[in-house]
């Protein structure tokens, strides 16, 4: 999905996972994506730049969506589509 479409995306939950160690920001995903319901979406700020990697991962895995990635100054915004 691209920048445009992903900033224009009705998100239902920020999960701020800044500032936190791995698996931190991973771990904060797993919680929040259960308080939303199957098709809303999460987006997930981290600064850690593994995250970009292990919570695309773990969506697909988990029978989620991953929407996509955005860049902000510091940090990036992930985003997923609750599957399940």
């Amino acid at each position: 999905m691209t920048e445009e479409k992903l900033k224009n995306l009705k998100v239902n939950k920020v999960v701020d996972g800044r500032g936190k160690f791995p698996p931190g920001p991973l771990l904060a995903a797993r919680r929040s994506i259960m308080e939303v319901p199957r098709g809303e979406i999460i987006e997930v700020y981290s600064s850690d730049e593994s995250s970009s990697q292990d919570i695309p991962f773990w969506a697909n895995k988990a029978g989620h969506e991953y929407l996509g990635t955005i860049e902000y100054p510091g940090y990036k915004g992930i985003f997923i589509r609750n599957g399940c």
